[in-house]
Parts: structure tokens; sequence; C-alpha cells
């Protein structure tokens, strides 16, 4: 994808910093596919789309990086990631299954009201909110929601290693890079609500189930990308 090709986007008017208005700003290309997986994005031409100096761009992008979702190559430069291969999503997905539903049922055990309390905040989070926002920004917004409630729920558990692990694969920033044309936000949503009700209930079985059929529709959801 050419950056040149495209529209010149408004000024960013959020008023946190610079450089978080800019990474969200490609943040959301990156995660609505506006930015292809693979494709170049030149320092210069994403500053001058953005109507920023390069340096919160450099910034924004080594955030991004640190995220799984750009890559910078010696004398190259930045780059959008790769989309997952077949093969890289499946293994991904079979590790998941092993390792999330016993960390849902350690958390159930290890539940308090106040961290049920922040597990639900999560969860609210990914009903957007009342802004009105584009659908790019809605879907971008509810991927990163999304990691928040598994990883809170892995927080929960106590267990870092199992936490540090899926934490450092960015597993679902670039799952939901895969699903941005499908049907994911509402059953998803529907699936976090038996997860919280097996919480309420501290039932770690029930967490355990929970999480195992949320992760296999995740999956099953997915597939079709790689038809």
């Amino acid at each position: 994808m050419a950056f040149a090709e495209r529209d010149t986007r408004p000024a960013i008017v959020r008023p946190s910093s610079v450089v978080d208005s800019v990474y969200d700003s490609i943040y959301h290309q990156l995660m609505s596919l506006e930015i292809a997986p693979g494709s170049r994005m030149p320092i210069d031409v994403l500053a001058r789309e953005l109507g920023v100096s390069q340096t919160p761009v450099r910034e924004a992008l080594s955030r991004l990086e640190r995220e799984g979702l750009v890559r910078k190559e010696h004398l190259i430069g930045y780059s959008a990631a790769p989309q997952w291969t077949r093969k890289q999503f499946e293994d991904l997905y079979s590790f998941r299954l092993l390792l999330e539903p016993e960390a849902a049922r350690m958390a159930a055990r290890n539940l308090t009201p106040e961290a049920l309390h922040r597990l639900e905040n999560a969860a609210a989070d990914m009903g957007y909110g009342e802004a009105p926002v584009d659908r790019n920004t809605r879907y971008s917004r509810f991927a990163r929601a999304d990691a928040q409630f598994h990883d809170d729920i892995l927080r929960i558990a106590g267990n870092e290693v199992i936490r540090s692990t899926l934490f450092n694969q960015h597993v679902h920033l670039h799952i939901f890079r895969l699903m941005f044309h499908t049907r994911v936000t509402q059953e998803a949503l529907g699936e976090h609500e038996a997860l919280l009700a097996a919480f309420r209930a501290g039932d770690g079985d029930a967490a355990h189930e929970a999480m195992y059929v949320h992760i296999e529709r995740s999956r099953d959801r997915l597939l079709s990308a790689f038809e």
C-alpha cells in the first residue's frame, strides 16, 4: 500500500499527548488493515499525513514495535507486521487451550470482590462507551479491551510464567487483525459474560469450561481468514 495515495487525515485533537495521539491513529490503521500487513511505513510520510513532526511518529512506532504490530529492519525502516500463517495460528490456539482454561480456574479460586469488579469493568469497556466513533476505531478499541480482559484474568490467576508468556506473544492484537471482517464482537461479548458468571459464582470448573469454549469458538471464527 502506498501511503502517499491515501487521503490526508484530519488533525489529531486528543489532548493526552502528541505521541499518544499519533500512536492511537497508527494503531487503528494497523488493526483495521488500512495499513496492510507487511507494507512499509515511512516515518516522513506518516508525519506528513498526521500533521506532526517525525519525533512523535518514531516514539509511537517504537511502542508498536514492542507490541509486535510493526517491525524495524536495519537500513529499511519500519513495516507493518505480517499476518500469521495458518500454522502459527493453529499452534498458538493449541497453546492457548492448554493454558488459559486452567488459568481461568485458578483465577476463580483467587478472585476477590475487588478483582471481580475490575474484570466486570474491563468487560464493560468492550461496550465502547457512549462517545460515537467510527467502526475502525470502535473495533480496534474492542481489541485493546479484550486483551486487557484476558490479561486481567491471567494476573488474578497468579501464575506469572503463564501470563508473561501469553502477554509477550501479543496474542489478542494479532488475532483481531485477522478478525477484522468477521462477526467477532457480539459473540465474544456473550462468551465473556459466561466467564463472568462463573467467576461471580466462584466456580473454577465452570470458569475452565467457559474459557475453553470461548477459545475454541474464537478459533472457529478465525478459520475463514485462511480460506
